[in-house]
């Protein structure tokens, strides 16, 4: 499928629902893939407008309008999307948009954390290191190998199994063939941006192997995701056409 029929087809989603967040986030991705940055910044806008928690919208807006040369219009936005990304933990977009920030001279604002008071955990009992909540271990590691090992000791059962469900939609939804290279680092991706393994904290529990990077439309696919809390009813059972070419 070529670029301007996929332009023509989410133009025709946000036309038939403009409350549709997801189809102005994909036809903003269409218009910057286009080099249309006025389109992309104003269909980012309409994303947020339709879900102010969208805050991967809220940085692809700056980085269109950036292109524009409009920074001032650009740091208002990213400013907006800073503060929704701390609030929600997206880590991702946050440091992304701090970056942003920074190529445009202005500061990352400063966010008071008003976190609700969680019950601190008994003594000896565990604690996720995504969740920061007390929480059931794992039996065993999830895989062999030392990332099998970090997540064993830093993830609960709980919050694994959340991923395994999520992860078994999305190898549904993607019509992932996860005997296939570049459809398991799609899988793996996924995985470590939903219990928080970072790249730095992979190359550390693999001995200084760098992580599997899937391809470009997948990730980008996936960071939506992730950033909708994994909510894929409203993809309508057609999230893998976002990835066909």
């Amino acid at each position: 499928m070529d670029l301007e029929t996929r332009i023509a087809q989410f133009e025709q989603l946000c036309q038939d629902d403009p409350s549709n967040d997801m189809a102005w986030f994909s036809l903003g991705g269409a218009y910057a893939q286009a080099e249309r940055h006025a389109d992309a910044a104003e269909a980012y806008r309409k994303c947020v407008a339709a879900n102010v928690n969208m805050s991967k919208a809220y940085q692809l807006a700056g980085k269109s309008l950036i292109a524009l040369g409009q920074s001032d219009e650009a740091g208002e936005i990213l400013e907006k999307g800073y503060a929704v990304a701390a609030e929600r933990g997206d880590v991702m977009p946050k440091q992304a948009i701090a970056e942003l920030l920074g190529e445009i001279g202005r500061a990352v604002p400063e966010i008071k954390a008003e976190k609700a008071e969680t019950p601190a955990a008994p003594p000896g009992s565990f604690v996720d290191r995504k969740t920061g909540k007390p929480g059931t271990k794992m039996a065993y590691a999830p895989f062999k190998g030392g990332v099998g090992a970090w997540i064993h000791k830093n993830i609960s059962k709980e919050t694994f199994d959340e991923w395994i469900g999520l992860g078994t939609k999305i190898i549904n939804e993607l019509k992932l063939d996860l005997s296939k290279d570049e459809h398991e680092a799609v899988y793996d991706y996924g995985m470590r941006r939903f219990i928080g393994l970072s790249d730095e904290i992979y190359l550390e529990a693999s001995g200084g192997k760098s992580p599997p990077e899937p391809p470009a439309e997948y990730k980008s696919t996936l960071d939506t995701i992730l950033g909708r809390m994994g909510e894929l009813e409203e993809f309508q059972g057609n999230l893998d056409q976002q990835v066909s070419s």
